[in-house]
Formats: C-alpha cells, structure tokens, sequence
C-alpha cells in the first residue's frame, strides 16, 4: 500500500540529442528551440511549478550545458536591461527564474533510455514521490495537466500516468492502457500495452508522457535489462511496479503539440501564436492567405 506523500519533485529528462531537428540541434539543445518566444522547456517547467512542484531535477547531457545557464541569472544581459530602463524586459527575466537552491542538474553519460534517464535521478529525489515530464510534449488546456495528475493523486496515490484519447485505429501507434473502474477525473489502469498490435488494445487511451511515480521504481530500473531499441524502457519498469502498487490514468482533456516532430513544433507555435493577442492580428491573416494559396 502506497501513501499519498506530497509530490514536491519533477524530473525533466532532456539528455535527448534532437536528431529530427538537425542542423539546427547541433548548436541548440532541441529543449531550447523556442514556440513563439520561449523555450519549449520553459513552457513544461510552467506546467510543473504550477502543480505545485518545488523541486526542478533536469536530467542532461552533452552540450546541454544553455539548459543550466538558461535557469540562471545572466548578470550581463540584466545589466545592459537596467542602463536601457528595459523594465518590462527585467521583470520578464525574474519571472521565469526558479528560486535559488531548486534547481538540480545531473548527468546522463550514455543514451541508454528514458527508463536510464529517470534512474539517473534516483539520489536527488530520494525516498518521495515525484514526476516525469517528458519535456517535448507540450499540453495546453484550461487546468494544467500536471495539476490535474497531483488532484487525482491526493485522491487515489499509487502511481499516476496521463493519458488522452486517440482514435481506435491509432492505437497501435501508442502505448495504451486498460481502462478500470472510475476515479475522480480518471480511472484505474489494469493493463499498460506498448504499441499493441492492430485490433489488440485494451482501449484507446495512451500514455501521453506526464508520469507521478513511487520511488520504488528506481529498485527495479537498476536492474532492469535493455527493451525495445536496446534501451531501459521505462514502460517495462512500471509493468513490474504495477505488479505491487495500483496504477492510475488522468483523462487529460487538452491540446497536446509533440515538439519533438517537425509538425508538432510548427503546430505548437501556430496555436500558441494565434492565443496571444498582442501576435495573432498579425499572423492570423497571412496564415489565411498562405493556406488560400495552397488550394
């Protein structure tokens, strides 16, 4: 039986080496490239500080070293800011800095896998709960998916994974779950399937890559052998942690743009562009014009 401690840590795995989006992530960490005028990651922390996380764990890799010095003060540029009277600017740069002291970097040597990655947090997060933002995922909607996953938690604890509809013929495309009795604004998971086979699936709700975990499962992704692309699949650790504590999946009811793929990063800052008041009269009809042309 699993306690419902509160969820104070998020771990951002963001050792990925962004090869879609290359040339442009051989100088940019795909994590930086920004949807609109921000980071894509800026956009994941958002969504966990606002879920009440206290504790930023990033989990990195080889020149991923502007990830670090993004979440940091850059006496400089705060300089040339104030001597400019730049103040909407300063204030813009202090919202979006992390408090000192919670904030914690570690290093993935080898690109072994998510399961790997999230291993590689095990002593900064401790003996809590904590969750997973996988940090390409972008989701937009009127409650923050994360803070959506910590109210189901304080209702269900165990373990909890977001997840979204897709349509029944895409279910082989995901990992899907079994869909159990109903709590609060999700429901019990029974079974967690990875890509099943065509007219196999337990549903058509897949994980969406939000995850709130038992410390627990640092234990068995120490020895869990290499999966799918012989990588420690994170998947294949939390079938073996579902065999001692219950799963549950938040039905998150939302927009999710996948900014690890050229189409859901152009998405992403389509939408996002269009939501802002100050952009959209601008963009709005020059995207209406360039779509008239196509046809």
């Amino acid at each position: 039986m699993t306690d419902k401690r509160k969820v104070r840590k998020a771990v951002f795995p963001v050792a990925g080496l962004g090869t879609r989006f290359l040339p442009a992530t051989k100088a940019v960490p795909k994590e930086m490239l920004t949807v609109v005028d921000k980071p894509v990651i800026q956009y994941v922390v958002d969504e966990a500080l606002d879920a009440g996380i206290e504790h930023l764990i990033f989990v990195t890799g080889r020149n991923k070293a502007v990830i670090e010095d993004y979440f940091d003060i850059q006496t400089e540029l705060e300089q040339t800011l104030k001597e400019r009277n730049k103040n909407a600017e300063l204030t813009l740069l202090a919202d979006i800095l992390p408090r000192a002291g919670t904030t914690s970097f570690t290093r993935q040597q080898a690109p072994l896998g998510l399961g790997h990655a999230v291993w590689c947090a095990r002593d900064i997060v401790g003996d809590e709960p904590f969750a997973v933002l996988l940090p390409d995922m972008i989701m937009r909607s009127e409650k923050g998916c994360l803070k959506g996953m910590v109210e189901l938690y304080n209702q269900s604890g165990g373990n909890v994974l977001a997840v979204e509809e897709c349509a029944p013929e895409q279910s082989h495309k995901y990992g899907i779950v079994g869909v159990g009795d109903a709590i609060g604004d999700g429901f019990a998971i029974t079974a967690m399937v990875e890509k099943p086979p065509v007219g196999t699936a337990p549903s058509n709700f897949f994980i969406n890559g939000r995850y709130i975990l038992q410390p627990e499962i640092f234990d068995i992704l120490e020895t869990q052998e290499r999966g799918a692309g012989n990588e420690i699949q994170l998947t294949d650790g939390m079938l073996k942690l579902a065999k001692q504590q219950p799963f549950s999946g938040y039905h998150f009811r939302g927009d999710t743009y996948d900014c690890g793929m050229k189409e859901g990063f152009i998405l992403a800052n389509v939408a996002f562009a269009l939501s802002r008041g100050d952009i959209r009269p601008g963009v709005e009809e020059q995207l209406k014009a360039l779509v008239a042309a196509l046809k």
